[in-house]
């Protein structure tokens, strides 16, 4: 009898671990988890700009002019000759004053023809000119007119305008830079005190030049092929030039 009873119980395990094992095989499903932080946001910076203006007026120490002659004649030969004399004693005579050849350059050098006509407007015949352009530098400004009345005086006949200008130019562009900048720190603070902020740090900076303005004179201008009348000293007034600087500035408010 015991034979009978243990026979369908140990069918009925086998059959359960048989069970058990293929729920084993089964795909198993994971479950996804997603997690959320809420961070909260950064606040926006806060900054205060500001545009600051440096001005500096200063009187030019060096100029540059233009000397020119202008030669004409029925052949090149003979304009050519004519010009190149009248440009050597030009040149003799500015040497004579003390300038540096080095100072002297020729800027311009041009030979053309040129048609005549008679009363009639019917042409004539052919003339040839010649032009010769000496560029100068004059260090001393006091010899500035001494230099014009000698160039004209040698045969000159031409003289396209005069340009002052100032020998350390960077010297004068730093000065405006620097006010620029402690007129923008000025203005910063000013602001910041009717505000009742405090500033912190300088974020960002940027300066730029803005003008660099000759002043130029009528007196002492000739130009475009006009001869100028040498009875006299030429006079000659330098001006001021003006150097103007922007700086913006940009601080970080506490």
């Amino acid at each position: 009898m015991n034979k009978k009873i243990v026979l369908p119980v140990f069918a009925v395990l086998l059959i359960a671990s048989i069970g058990l094992s293929a729920c084993s095989l089964l795909p198993t499903q994971k479950s996804a988890s997603i997690n959320v932080s809420a961070e909260p946001a950064s606040a926006a910076l806060r900054t205060l700009s500001v545009t600051g203006t440096g001005t500096v007026y200063l009187v030019p120490d060096i100029a540059y002019v233009n000397i020119g002659v202008r030669s004409e004649a029925a052949d090149v030969s003979t304009a050519l000759s004519s010009n190149n004399s009248l440009a050597s004693a030009i040149m003799s005579a500015i040497k004579g004053l003390g300038l540096d050849e080095k100072d002297m350059q020729t800027a311009n050098f041009n030979v053309y023809s040129v048609q005549q006509y008679d009363q009639t407007g019917k042409p004539s015949y052919m003339s040839y000119a010649v032009e010769n352009t000496l560029y100068v530098t004059v260090r001393d400004l006091t010899k500035l007119s001494k230099v014009l009345d000698a160039a004209l005086s040698a045969g000159a006949n031409q003289i396209y305008g005069i340009n002052f200008d100032l020998s350390d130019r960077q010297a004068a562009l730093g000065q405006a830079r620097d006010l620029a900048i402690k007129d923008a720190q000025a203005k910063a603070q000013s602001v910041a005190a009717t505000a009742g902020v405090k500033l912190g740090q300088i974020q960002t900076i940027s300066v730029a030049n803005t003008s660099y303005v000759q002043q130029y004179s009528a007196n002492g201008m000739g130009g475009g092929g006009a001869a100028m009348d040498h009875s006299s000293s030429v006079p000659v007034s330098a001006g001021q030039i003006v150097v103007t600087y922007d700086a913006n500035l940009t601080y970080v408010i506490e």
